[in-house]
């Protein structure tokens, strides 16, 4: 009998070996091969770009799945803030007699939950979108950015409704945002995207190895809320510690959101530059410590 050849051994010292395909690729064909990064991995945005279809089906995906089998759908979007602020101008407006820097309490709330609502729900689903998309990861091969991405994505229209809803109600004040400071919402909407994904990124990492993560989000975010001046206004924190209070943030995002709609006073420049240099901080670091640990996903989830 013919001896046969010893079988190849699998083992981590071979594994970078590469073995040829049972039948030679056809001419022009390109093989692929993906092997995982070592120490710190580049970002490879083109590679966002070159899978951006997946983005927007994971994107349309959750806005599906999300209102499915709901009695009142989309409108739980305007109930959210609309009775969150409502809340909030009878204990804290009414009864603690907080100071709202001459805005309408409700109107002075609604104006700071609007963007907050979209944050706290885009950190919720993030933090624990890889252990949710388990059956993805483990299967088939794509940049994991994009499931973070997508699920705080998914909340655009969502944010999008609400900020109509908040335009409403400042009109029914007899207050319309002035052209000049309107110029400013998309620059505040996107620095609101990138705080959430700043810390989606890191707490969904974090999540995939130390389950513990999933429990503190809750705990966190309720933490983060009152550090932020929703119920309250920023200026009862006297100078320098209200520039200083910038490092949260959220606070120039909710500052810069009363200024720019319903504010009467000089725009807080110096906090909205300390909160944006933190969010591009926070979104950098945290996409690269994603990529670091990116290729342990499927081994660990």
């Amino acid at each position: 009998m013919r001896d046969l050849p010893n079988p190849t051994v699998f083992s981590p010292e071979n594994a970078s070996v590469t073995f040829p395909p049972a039948s030679a690729p056809e001419p022009g064909g390109v093989v692929t091969i993906i092997r995982p990064s070592m120490g710190w991995a580049p970002l490879k945005i083109r590679d966002l770009w070159a899978y951006r279809e997946l983005l927007y089906f994971l994107v349309w995906r959750d806005i599906k799945v999300r209102y499915r089998q709901t009695v009142i759908g989309a409108a739980w979007v305007i109930i959210q803030p609309l009775m969150t602020a409502a809340v909030f101008a009878v204990f804290f407006g009414h009864l603690a007699g907080i100071q709202s820097d001459g805005i309408p309490y409700p109107l002075f709330s609604l104006a700071a939950l609007v963007p907050w609502t979209f944050f706290a729900r885009g950190l919720a689903l993030s933090s624990n979108s890889l252990v949710a998309n388990t059956h993805l990861i483990t299967k088939i091969y794509f940049p994991r950015l994009l499931i973070p991405l997508a699920r705080i994505l998914g909340g655009l229209p969502d944010f999008a409704l609400s900020f109509l809803v908040l335009l409403a109600v400042a009109w029914s004040y007899g207050l319309w945002p002035r052209l000049a400071a309107t110029i400013l919402v998309p620059l505040l909407c996107l620095l609101t995207l990138c705080v959430a994904l700043g810390a989606g990124l890191w707490l969904s990492a974090l999540n995939s190895k130390y389950r513990d993560v999933d429990h503190a989000v809750p705990f966190l975010t309720q933490l983060w809320l009152f550090a932020t001046p929703i119920a309250y206004p920023s200026s009862l924190i006297h100078e320098p510690w209200r520039t200083l209070y910038g490092i949260n943030p959220m606070v120039g995002v909710v500052e810069g959101f009363r200024w720019a709609l319903v504010g009467r006073s000089e725009p807080p420049m110096a906090i909205m530059l300390i909160s944006a240099i933190v969010a591009f901080t926070m979104a950098t670091t945290g996409a690269l410590y994603f990529r670091r640990v990116e290729k342990t996903f499927a081994d660990i989830l």
